[in-house]
């Protein structure tokens, strides 16, 4: 099948010191060239593409009415309908299960092709268009959508006959539509025994899906560690909300109560994704606060509570305190690094006299609802001075079952996968698929649903905050920053409750991503 394939090539990363990363140059000696020139090819055979568009078509036409009483009666691939069994042509057939989407370094004819599928349109995507103007060209969702339905519906013949075709598609490498499939693939199998019984799940063939790339947990130390700086050079995802949070702690450590008050130490507590990737360019910054308004040191509190989350974890090994450290001490600055096991003992760590910032990134999205609750209100206790609060935007709580939920996961892991091969400029490397890979896993994790900006608004006034707003130069510094990526992203402001720019949202082709935004106890 064409989801399990293993490619070893190296890694090309190019770090700049004057985003304030420098402090991790040791791992650029780890990355070589990665020269693969085939994505200046001509693009996909229009022909091939029509032979994936005929078999979602067919695939999903109305089924025959079926005689037999046996749920799995039709479940053989060789009782599948014409549109996948038959030659849905033969060039077809040589594409889905051809090495160019197994194990690269057979031919250069082969690595051509990969590329082929890889290289984004036009060189850079256009602002808006929105999910519409593509939707035709989306055949995984097309093909997910739907097996999510008959999985949470038990309908057995219908979830192999869809789990056979997109073992046929599905592949982690390739353009993003392959990628989803096989994603959305894996997600889905794992669903099965819990949606249809451990026992039917047993009697259904599932396709080899296990994708060959390991996640955050079990990926080599520095290896994860420069693909976290790559991407964040690359991509905005996790980049301009790291860049807001700073503006806006940067702007609260240089205020003062009074003119002749003494500036604040700045303690921050970390409950987030970052892995530390975000503080360098945090502590170079307030080097640059004027005389006598910066703070006498800081302090960050890595607390690892919530559970373990998409993009969370972190292999065993890493440790950026090291590197960190040895930055602010190159910059003449106080750092001291804790870690927290939970948010009761951060709350030990705390002093009266600190100024605190709490980081909430990424991370209450995938929680129970019972869960948050209870770390939001953990974070009230702490009566810290602001709270960033940085999320996945879903488009509002309309998830109302688990094939909803399903669905609105695979869109936004759509518009991951298809950013970053924009963003890579289709090239595919060991870092571009760690991130894949860590970002696969959302689709089968367990979330608490009210997804959109306004849910996440009701939710925090509930527990008691209320809206900050950013200020310009913070704002304007972040379309700054956007400039620099692929013009398919974009950023707009909403207003607070409190009056200014709200939260900030970051879209992708016009579609939402995430937002920033700034919080304090009511």
């Amino acid at each position: 099948m064409g989801c399990h394939e293993q490619e070893d090539q190296k890694l090309a990363l190019v770090a700049t010191s004057d985003d304030g990363l420098d402090w991790l140059e040791d791992s650029i000696s780890f990355l070589a060239a990665d020269i693969d020139l085939g994505w200046w090819c001509d693009p996909l055979p229009v022909q091939q593409q029509d032979d994936i568009g005929s078999v979602v078509a067919q695939t999903l036409s109305p089924p025959a009415p079926q005689t037999t009483s046996s749920p799995l009666a039709h479940a053989s691939p060789s009782i599948a309908s014409p549109a996948v069994s038959s030659p849905s042509t033969e060039p077809m057939s040589k594409k889905r299960k051809s090495p160019t989407h197994r194990v690269s370094g057979h031919s250069s004819s082969n690595q051509r092709r990969r590329a082929e599928q890889e290289r984004p349109s036009g060189g850079g995507s256009k602002k808006g268009g929105g999910a519409g103007s593509d939707r035709d060209a989306r055949w995984a969702e097309q093909l997910l959508s739907p097996c999510a339905v008959a999985v949470e519906a038990r309908n057995l013949s219908r979830v192999q006959h869809l789990f056979y075709v997109l073992g046929e598609l599905a592949s982690f490498s390739g353009d993003a539509n392959h990628r989803l499939a096989a994603f959305g693939l894996r997600a889905l199998s794992l669903r099965l025994p819990a949606a249809v019984g451990p026992a039917a799940a047993a009697a259904l063939k599932v396709p080899d899906c296990e994708c060959p790339t390991p996640s955050f947990a079990g990926a080599e130390p520095r290896l994860f560690r420069a693909s976290l700086i790559k991407f964040n050079e690359v991509s905005p995802w996790f980049a301009l909300p790291n860049a807001l949070a700073n503006a806006a702690i940067a702007q609260l450590a240089a205020w003062t109560r009074g003119a002749a008050a003494a500036p604040r130490p700045l303690h921050l507590v970390d409950i987030g994704v970052s892995h530390g990737v975000q503080w360098p360019t945090l502590l170079e910054s307030l080097t640059r606060v004027p005389a006598g308004r910066a703070p006498p040191s800081v302090r960050l509190t890595v607390v690892g509570t919530p559970p373990v989350t998409p993009f969370s974890a972190s292999p065993p090994g890493y440790d950026f305190s090291p590197h960190l450290l040895r930055y602010a001490k190159s910059i003449n600055l106080d750092l001291e690094i804790s870690r927290a096991a939970s948010l009761d003992l951060a709350h030990g760590l705390c002093a009266p006299d600190e100024a605190l910032v709490v980081c909430l990134q990424f991370r209450l999205g995938h929680v129970t609802a019972e869960e948050r609750t209870d770390i939001l209100r953990r974070v009230k206790d702490l009566k810290p001075d602001l709270v960033v609060l940085s999320e996945l935007d879903v488009g509002g709580g309309n998830v109302s079952n688990a094939a909803c939920e399903i669905a609105a996961r695979l869109e936004l892991l759509w518009r991951f996968l298809e950013s970053t091969s924009a963003s890579f400029k289709g090239r595919d490397g060991e870092d571009r698929r760690l991130m894949e890979a860590e970002a696969g896993t959302a689709v089968a994790v367990t979330a608490a649903g009210d997804h959109g900006r306004e849910g996440w608004r009701e939710r925090m006034t509930a527990a008691g905050f209320e809206e900050a707003p950013f200020g310009g130069e913070a704002v304007e510094s972040a379309r700054s920053l956007l400039r620099k990526y692929d013009n398919g992203w974009e950023m707009s402001t909403a207003p607070a409750a409190t009056g200014g720019g709200g939260a900030v949202a970051l879209r992708w082709k016009g579609q939402p991503v995430s937002f920033c935004s700034l919080w304090r106890p009511a």
